[in-house]
């Protein structure tokens, strides 16, 4: 339940991705954002409310 997004998760910032996790305390499961938080320095930690904005400023070409 943990280990494998936080392992994919590390090997996107390894290789020069932007890391955004939901912050733990308003997760359903907060050991899973929290493991991924514990496995590689992560860009962003976010609400729910706060990813999508992000998420459209980082690829601005993929919205209308």
């Amino acid at each position: 339940m943990n280990a494998d997004g936080a392992q994919g998760l590390a090997r996107i910032k390894k290789r020069g991705g932007v890391t955004v996790v939901q912050a733990p305390s308003e997760a359903e499961h907060p050991v899973m954002p929290a493991a991924a938080i514990a496995a590689s320095p992560i860009d962003h930690v976010l609400t729910l409310a706060e990813i999508p904005p992000l998420l459209a400023r980082l690829c601005p070409g993929l919205t209308k």
